[in-house]
């Protein structure tokens, strides 16, 4: 950013479209005065044109209303000004799914009468209306016509009235039909044909009205509420599916509740009720403009599970006759998690096949293109729909149960060994990564290629996906020493789970501005500790040139204070922690370091940092920032000099800003070529991935304007940044 920021004014998102208000203590109403007097038509005058294929739908959004909270009906919605996507069921989709409740015994006849009280009536109205509305209040977002839909098996930016992202499937083999549309799909593994999901009709689609798109669908959409936790348990109660062993070790490993977990209820009364905490946190955050509080605080979870068709053929038994002593006894046959213990207390964190299990659940809900975050990578601009991945990107995540670092890896199908763009699980390949190479792949071994993911198809809850593997998946030595050699850069975004679950990260539909309660006032960020007096946001930045890897960054301001819990390092050893900053505003504030393993009490690490520090100048108010003494300069043609300005700048505890992406996507304008975008050296240190590391940031300055930046963080061992034969790369 060049400026300073100027928070939006804080307001809850258009009352009238959101299931769930908070903080609010009048009653909401859709004012008559947005109504349209055009002569176009607006979603709801289309449809009473319609009403002899609509009239079932009409009467559904004449009785619901858009919150609990409100009294006006979703029909008045939308009447009114907005953008609305809108999957409008016919007649015959409806009273379908009305036979569909009578088969499974949840009304007792076919018909609106069949209804066993009002509460299930309701609940069943909302599920029709609320699941066929994507949110259309926002200033920044536009109505969706079908060839703005998402690619095969994707997510919608939108989320619809229910807070869920809807995806789309694309008919014939494999999606190779892209005329043919369904919302909520699934496909058959062996046929690749779609077994179930709302096919959208292919003439009543695309119909455009002055508030939006209407799109005719032929069922019913009704995404399911099972968790995590209830899908694996139907497969052992059914005797079905592909994961009856990830079920069993789910129940053994005592993670049934975990996965059960779909929303902070605590989190929700908070945020109802008008608590005097939350009124607190708002006065702090107006006091210098503002962002928002998120809307919820939902759990979230991935499962990478070994099918059941690899379990059959590892242990030559039916899944239903699998124990989980069974695949302990395999586990530790095949010499993984030597150090674990071999007994039946498979519940602690030490044990064997806990360690196996939960080695494959991260603590987010991660759909297909958020496995790997792609923005600003060399080359590679997000805006261009049809623009393929480049250079090889990663994410490194914790894992639950014992921490432990799981890396999810993609590459462009011109920069991968096999030209496709699969999601690999662990894959290290050797790279041309000199100073004037490409960074495409050029070797892998089978220590180093990883595990395939499953991306074509995967389940779908409301808490988790569920990616297929047919690999084993498990933290070896092997992968901990890959890990150790190579430099591990964390987008500070990925280490709050919570970004991820709440739909913060990455969301596309606009530049999001989210606040986060102190610790006085609510807990919201697992991985974070906020004291009293800091103001702590995320800015997703799209669009907006910043020099930001992925153009998101954490800005905190106030009289700040603030831990972190730190991933894990894979192995032991001497790791340099660096820290990515963006010089280039006067804005930024200095901060006192600390690090160290215990949370209450960590040693402060040399003196303060100035962030607004860069390779030439020290950015202050004025025309000309007074030079640094760090020693940064442009690179030269020639290699050797430009490796002795990294040794100058590293003996000064700076590096140049990394290669590997630009500022604007699909710009030149490299970060390492940018004084103002640099890293610093916070933290060398012995580190053991037995131990829990914490990093805090303490604001030393008196203007409590001042902003302290986070972009990523990096662990780099001691045998890559110091390493004769092979220096460090400049990616």
């Amino acid at each position: 950013m060049k400026c300073k920021i100027i928070f939006r004014k804080w307001s809850l998102l258009a009352a009238a479209a959101i299931l769930f208000v908070a903080i609010q203590s009048c009653t909401e109403n859709i004012s008559l005065e947005n109504r349209y007097t055009l002569r176009e038509n607006t979603v709801i005058t289309y449809l009473e044109k319609h009403d002899t294929t609509y009239s079932e739908y009409l009467d559904l959004l004449r009785e619901v209303k858009v919150s609990f909270r409100s009294e006006s009906t979703v029909y008045q919605l939308l009447s009114a000004r907005g953008k609305y996507t809108v999957f409008a069921p016919t007649n015959k989709a409806i009273n379908d799914y009305l036979d569909t409740l009578y088969t499974k015994g949840i009304i007792t006849t076919p018909d609106w009468d069949g209804f066993p009280n009002d509460v299930v009536l309701d609940s069943i109205r909302k599920v029709i209306v609320f699941n066929s509305v994507l949110d259309g209040t926002k200033d920044d977002i536009e109505p969706l016509q079908s060839s703005s839909f998402p690619d095969d098996t994707k997510e919608f930016t939108l989320a619809n009235m229910y807070d869920r992202k809807l995806t789309i499937y694309h008919g014939g083999v494999n999606g190779k039909n892209a005329d043919s549309l369904y919302v909520n799909g699934a496909r058959d593994k062996k046929t690749g044909l779609i077994t179930k999901g709302s096919l959208i009709d292919l003439k009543n689609r695309d119909i455009y009205t002055i508030n939006g798109y209407i799109h005719q669908v032929h069922s019913v959409i009704a995404p399911s509420n099972e968790t995590l936790s209830d899908l694996l348990r139907s497969y052992i109660e059914e005797n079905k599916g592909d994961f009856i062993v990830a079920a069993k070790l789910m129940i053994a490993t005592g993670m049934v509740d975990t996965l059960s977990k779909v929303k902070d209820e605590v989190y929700e009364k908070l945020r109802q009720s008008g608590d005097p905490r939350v009124a607190d946190l708002v006065k702090l955050m107006t006091e210098n403009g503002s962002g928002w509080l998120p809307e919820h605080r939902y759990y979230g979870y991935t499962l990478f599970a070994e099918t059941d068709d690899f379990w059959r053929t590892k242990l030559g038994k039916e899944p239903k006759d699998i124990t989980a002593a069974d695949i302990q006894a395999w586990v530790v046959g095949e010499g993984y998690y030597p150090d674990g213990k071999d007994n039946t207390d498979y519940t602690s964190e030490d044990n064997v096949l806990n360690l196996f299990f939960t080695y494959h659940l991260l603590p987010m809900r991660l759909p297909v293109d958020k496995l790997v975050i792609h923005y600003n990578e060399n080359g590679y601009n997000y805006t261009n729909t049809s623009m393929s991945f480049r250079i090889p990107t990663y994410e490194l995540y914790t894992t639950m149960g014992k921490r432990r670092l799981l890396k999810l890896y993609q590459a462009g199908p011109s920069y991968s060994i096999d030209g496709n763009s699969d999601v690999w699980i662990n894959r290290f390949p050797v790279l041309d990564n000199g100073r004037h190479g490409n960074y495409k792949e050029l070797e892998i071994t089978d220590d180093t290629k990883g595990i395939l993911v499953d991306s074509s198809d995967p389940v779908n809850l409301v808490n988790a996906y569920v990616y297929p593997i047919n690999e084993p998946l498990v933290y070896t030595e092997t992968v901990r020493q890959n890990m150790k050699k190579q430099r591990l850069r964390f987008d500070v975004a990925s280490m709050f789970p919570e970004l991820m679950n709440n739909d913060l990260r990455a969301n596309r539909t606009k530049d999001q501005m989210p606040a986060f309660p102190v610790d006085i006032n609510y807990r919201y960020l697992d991985d974070a500790w906020i004291e009293d007096g800091t103001r702590f946001y995320y800015l997703l930045g799209l669009g907006r040139g910043w020099m930001n890897w992925q153009g998101d960054e954490m800005n905190i301001s106030g009289q700040y204070e603030f831990t972190l819990r730190l991933p894990p390092v894979p192995e032991s050893g001497t790791y340099e922690l660096r820290y990515a900053i963006q010089c280039n505003s006067s804005y930024r504030s200095m901060c006192q370091v600390y690090f160290g393993t215990n949370k209450d009490n960590l040693p402060a690490m040399g003196i303060p940092l100035d962030l607004r520090q860069g390779g030439l100048y020290r950015h202050l108010t004025g025309d000309t920032p007074p030079s640094t003494l760090v020693g940064w300069e442009l690179d030269q043609p020639d290699d050797d000099y430009n490796a002795e300005v990294d040794k100058k700048m590293r003996n000064n505890g700076f590096m140049k800003g990394a290669y590997n992406y630009t500022f604007t996507p699909g710009g030149s304008n490299h970060a390492r070529d940018d004084e103002r975008t640099i890293r610093r050296i916070i933290v060398r240190s012995y580190m053991s991935p037995d131990e829990v590391y914490y990093v805090k940031f303490k604001n030393v300055l008196d203007d409590k304007e001042k902003q302290h930046y986070m972009d990523y963080l990096e662990f780099c061992a001691k045998e890559v940044y110091d390493n004769p034969m092979t220096p460090e790369d400049i990616w």
